[in-house]
């Protein structure tokens, strides 16, 4: 049987902690956040085309055009969600689809956010490939990012020894969620623990035998809609199964339990990765000018005394002027503006939660 690898791109979620730039109606995925002339999405499908036989993307409906705008896709491979039902449910529709669609292949799945900044493309390229290589002998593999800093932003791997076969991979003995700081401190510690970036490769079958055995109701209702999806029954299948499928991620739902039995890999990712969480992140992407300050946008747009490390993104056509105040934020938009330190970065999202329970239309 002939082996084959889809590159799966689940392209969701609002980046919230980048408002007033990043917003449901036009999440971070969607824009060029570094300054390259590509949009996250747009740099996510150009690493993995060339590693892949053919890329699909899964997002929400809403979104659906615009990651049409962005990318030269057959519409065939743009799976648009009716409604958010986490990573599992995206991603198993992709494989159960692609399964289906490929019945004399060996198909294996990758899946790959669609909002992380990734600059070392060869060194990426290498752990798909022994990824790929370590999911054909059944096992569900991930790509553990080394972990530079005891961040309670991200979960944990938990590194065991190394596979049989010398691939480069090796044994999980576990996942851990986000840790308080003093754990992350000690797990860096001992050398065992990398952080989890949500990247999944294994075999379709495999990934679908897991999901019937341990979301069997998930399960069913992904195959009756991947049964239908290349049909004229998709809409009406859609409206019946989607909002019943059971909201997990695939952490959740193969990932952690699957370790627990010893089928989960690890590949060392040896390359710079940042998932842009929030504006401090992203700051960090960004070169800085020689008044120390970054800019997103037209540095023209900005003047800056005495502000080392702020960010400034001008996208409002006002010229945005920074006096004394270091490490400052402050994203100028038409509709809102945002002033904040990158320090308090992460609770930006509470800002949005706020208002939307207002009322107010700027999320």
């Amino acid at each position: 049987m002939t082996q084959s690898f889809y590159a799966v791109v689940p392209a969701g979620g609002a980046g919230t902690r980048l408002w007033p730039l990043s917003r449901q109606a036009h999440p971070k995925f969607l824009h060029d956040l570094t300054g390259t002339g590509r949009t996250l999405l747009q740099a996510t499908a150009d690493r993995l085309r060339p590693l892949s036989d053919g890329l699909v993307v899964v997002t929400g409906a809403r979104h659906a055009d615009a990651v049409a705008a962005q990318l030269d896709l057959d519409p065939s491979d743009l799976f648009a969600e009716p409604a958010p039902r986490d990573s599992m449910a995206a991603i198993g529709l992709a494989a159960a689809v692609l399964h289906r669609r490929h019945p004399g292949e060996d198909v294996i799945v990758g899946s790959f956010a669609a909002d992380h900044v990734i600059t070392d493309t060869d060194a990426f390229a290498d752990a798909v490939r022994t990824a790929v290589a370590t999911a054909a002998d059944d096992y569900v593999v991930t790509i553990g990012i080394r972990a530079t800093a005891p961040s309670t932003a991200f979960g944990y791997i938990h590194v065991g020894e190394p596979l049989a076969n010398g691939a480069g991979a090796h044994h999980v003995h576990g996942f851990t969620e986000k840790p308080d700081v003093d754990s992350a401190a000690g797990y860096l510690a001992t050398g065992d623990y990398r952080w989890n970036a949500g990247m999944f490769v294994v075999r379709a079958r495999v990934l679908l035998d897991h999901l019937a055995r341990l979301q069997p109701t998930l399960a069913d209702g992904l195959e009756r809609i991947a049964a239908a999806w290349d049909t004229d029954e998709r809409e009406a299948v859609l409206t019946q199964e989607w909002p019943a499928l059971t909201k997990i991620a695939i952490d959740h739902a193969i990932a952690e339990p699957v370790a627990a039995a010893g089928g989960v890999a690890v590949v060392p990712g040896e390359f710079d990765w940042d998932d842009v969480g929030d504006w401090h992140s992203l700051a960090g992407l960004l070169p800085a000018g020689p008044d120390g300050v970054r800019v997103l946008g037209q540095a023209g747009d900005v003047m800056a005394i005495d502000s080392p490390g702020a960010l400034a993104v001008p996208s409002s056509g006002r010229r945005v002027v920074l006096l004394g105040v270091p490490d400052a934020v402050v994203v100028d938009m038409d509709d809102a503006v945002l002033v904040t330190t990158r320090a308090q970065a992460q609770d930006v999202k509470d800002v949005v939660r706020q208002l939307s329970e207002d009322g107010t239309t700027l999320t």
